[in-house]
């Protein structure tokens, strides 16, 4: 069932955004004032294999749930420039390359704006979250199916900052710090930890920052793991957790429509 139709939004604010993960695709209609879901937030399982054609499907079933006409973020894992994927982790490699925002646009009849979902996150947490009153130098870092990373400069978003694929101990980072992995190995706490503060380290060593955002579905349980890092930079729990791709996404689709917005007005302006 679709939920209440949203034609072209009567706030401006108000934007879908959707996270694209290796595990599930999720989305919400977003108030990018705020930060709040506006309704409930719907998730399909990711395809196997997660092909273009495959995940624009999914993507437009998600805009028709939502009966959805007006802009449309989306995060998804990997390096993105101008919506091109660039490289790929944790999808069909059959993406690398591809205009995603092209692929997501055509088949739901909306202006989709990709973005890396770590980036997308961060922007969430620096806006919203654990970051609003944090300055300098800030790594803000997502542990689920894999490892993603986002820097700020004082607030300025350094894009597509690809930390989990660093090689640490001869392992790229994510095949031991990532949240995914102390599941399925059933690893103890402080076995994980350990591969987690590696990971840190490694971050710490090559980029000194003021302080580090660790977010995912994992940070609730920051009481379990945080007392058993030794880094020296400052450590904070993501606010906004599972939300904050979600709502990174639909922040970074306000932000373009307002950039061709403001684009078209000088165009206009010059013409006149």
């Amino acid at each position: 069932m679709a939920s209440r139709a949203h034609t072209s939004p009567a706030k401006r604010s108000h934007v879908l955004g959707i996270d694209i993960g290796g595990s599930g695709i999720k989305g919400a209609i977003v108030n990018t004032d705020t930060g709040a879901f506006v309704g409930e937030r719907y998730r399909i399982a990711t395809p196997d294999p997660a092909t273009p054609q495959a995940m624009a499907r999914i993507v437009a079933r998600l805009v028709r749930h939502f009966a959805w006409q007006g802009p449309v973020g989306c995060g998804m894992p990997g390096p993105i420039k101008d919506g091109r994927v660039l490289a790929l982790a944790n999808l069909d490699k059959s993406w690398i390359g591809i205009r995603a925002h092209e692929i997501y646009s055509t088949a739901c009849g909306c202006r989709v704006t990709v973005i890396n979902d770590a980036d997308a996150a961060g922007m969430a947490e620096m806006r919203f979250g654990a970051g609003r009153s944090l300055g300098g130098v800030v790594v803000v870092t997502t542990l689920g199916t894999g490892v993603g990373s986002a820097v700020f400069v004082n607030g300025a978003l350094v894009p597509n900052t690809e930390f989990g694929q660093m090689q640490v101990d001869g392992k790229r980072a994510e095949e031991r710090a990532a949240a995914r992995v102390r599941k399925e190995r059933d690893l103890s706490w402080k076995r994980w930890a350990k591969y987690l503060d590696d990971y840190l380290h490694a971050v710490e060593d090559v980029l000194w920052p003021d302080a580090i955002v660790i977010g995912g579905g994992i940070s609730k349980k920051a009481g379990r793991f945080f007392p058993l890092l030794t880094v020296r930079t400052p450590l904070f729990a993501a606010a906004l957790r599972n939300e904050a791709g979600i709502v990174g996404a639909a922040l970074a689709a306000r932000f373009h429509a307002k950039r061709l917005y403001l684009k078209g007005a000088k165009r206009r302006r010059a013409h006149h």
